[in-house]
């Protein structure tokens, strides 16, 4: 299957053409003829399949029929994401795919001046791309209207709400016109995601193009159990000793990258940190440095685990595992994109090995185990035991931790509906994300399932019908 069987017209077959890319990937081929049928979407796919395209391109086409260049020019189109470098990565994409087209395109973010960016929205623009914090700036400053919106796209809309934008998205839906077509596009299913598409999207067509939260099937994983106070010394022993060129290092907390990145640097490594305390020039110039080749090793924190993406990535290591097991997919996805090969390594003390239980109940696998003289821990890691499947109501702790989450964002009940209302309480009916699953059990953690509904409850469920066809 080639692009130019899909519905796409001759500008953007040009601009593909010119950028070596003749042959869609698997979620691009399934993703763009549905939203060409002007459908909702509900897609599932690892990060580094090329689900941006898959959306930005169909988004173009459809834009384009109606498009004439003399018209005032008004936000028909609206893509709404986690962070600034995910943000200026897809007004990249939509920029390269459009360049043949009448159709203008703008990038607002936070972390810089927002005047030049008024300035910009004055002159009119089709496709805005956005994060929700800079979005709300503007509206309270009357420099945006959203009443003419055709499109919303969510992208990575689980990162959104793992970083807590649920009342900020709920304030944006409420703005917009009843009447769009709306994607929401998201590397993981957890049960907020699958309630934010209840109440976000019509009759949707789920796509997905590999089990859902499953890593990509190029990177190699593998796990170092050892203690804490080791870490720095294996990362810069493995970085030497395999002559690794370009590494991405992940660690949890904003100063933990900064005093990691000390430590290699004097270790004669070059590294960069990058997090949310960093102004935006200097996380641009960190990111630019390590594509380059300028800078060795890359220092981020989670909010940096959306929007880099670099050809060919070789390494990625968790300095330490994240709190939320499905931030691990979202981590090792940097490396082993569209196909390519990639090495994803894990450091393990005593205090993770509870994270590391749940990061392979969640990918059902378990990550290969390295031994090496000189780190090793005291510790013993012994497989968990499988619970036994049943009905018990025991939160696993990822749930906590979600649930605690949700209390501080004003809770995970308070997502409003495609028109800005309460959900109403009796929105319990099952999904298509259930139908192929063997039992109640999301991830064998014993927790029921999203959509099954309980003993006490009694009233008529509402009946969503969702489109029919081919199933994906």
């Amino acid at each position: 299957m080639s692009f130019s069987t899909l519905g796409l017209s001759a500008p953007i077959l040009k601009a593909l053409n010119e950028e070596g890319y003749l042959n869609p990937t698997p979620i691009q081929s399934k993703a763009i003829p549905v939203i060409l049928q002007k459908k909702d979407v509900l897609a599932g796919a690892q990060t580094g399949t090329g689900k941006t395209a898959g959306f930005t391109l169909p988004l173009l086409e459809l834009l384009s029929q109606k498009t004439s260049s003399n018209e005032k020019k008004h936000i028909r189109a609206l893509i709404l994401t986690p962070t600034r470098e995910l943000a200026a990565q897809v007004g990249q994409s939509v920029e390269t795919y459009g360049k043949y087209l009448p159709i203008k395109s703008t990038v607002i973010f936070g972390g810089v001046g927002i005047n030049p960016q008024i300035a910009t929205l004055k002159k009119g623009v089709d496709i805005l791309t956005a994060t929700p914090g800079r979005l709300l700036d503007h509206v309270g400053q009357k420099t945006i209207d959203l009443s003419k919106i055709e499109f919303l796209i969510l992208d990575e809309a689980d990162r959104m709400l793992d970083m807590g934008f649920i009342n900020d998205i709920k304030k944006v839906l409420a703005l917009l016109p009843k009447n769009r077509q709306n994607l929401l596009f998201s590397a993981t299913f957890s049960d907020e995601i699958k309630e934010l598409a209840d109440n976000l999207l019509n009759s949707p067509v789920l796509l997905e193009v590999a089990r859902r939260n499953e890593t990509g099937g190029g990177i190699s994983q593998a796990v170092y159990i050892l203690d804490k106070e080791k870490k720095r010394e294996l990362l810069a022993h493995l970085i030497k000793d395999g002559s690794w060129k370009q590494v991405l290092v992940f660690t949890r907390t904003k100063h933990g990258a900064n005093k990691l990145c000390e430590y290699l640097i004097g270790k004669e490594i070059t590294a960069s940190a990058i997090h949310g305390n960093k102004s935006q020039g200097a996380r641009t110039k960190a990111l630019e440095d390590f594509k380059s080749g300028s800078v060795r090793v890359l220092v981020a924190t989670d909010i940096a685990a959306r929007g880099i993406d670099i050809d060919l990535l070789p390494h990625v290591v968790n300095f330490e595992l994240p709190n939320i097991s499905e931030d691990y997919v979202h981590r090792i996805g940097r490396t082993g994109r569209a196909g390519n090969v990639g090495s994803a390594i894990s450091l393990v003390c005593g205090e993770e090995l509870e994270y590391l239980n749940g990061i392979q109940r969640l990918i059902k696998q378990e990550i290969k185990q390295i031994t090496l003289d000189g780190f090793t821990s005291k510790q013993v890691y012994v497989a968990e035991v499988k619970p036994q499947r049943g009905r018990g109501n025991n939160p696993s702790r990822d749930q906590k931790i979600r649930t605690e989450r949700n209390a501080r964002n004003g809770g995970a009940s308070a997502i409003s509906t495609k028109d800005g209302q309460p959900k109403r309480d009796n929105n319990k009916d099952r999904k298509p994300w259930e139908k192929d699953k063997k039992s109640t059990h999301s991830d064998d953690r014993g927790q029921k399932s999203y959509g099954s509904h309980s003993k006490t409850d009694s009233k008529p469920q509402k009946n969503t019908k969702f489109s029919q066809g081919k199933k994906y």
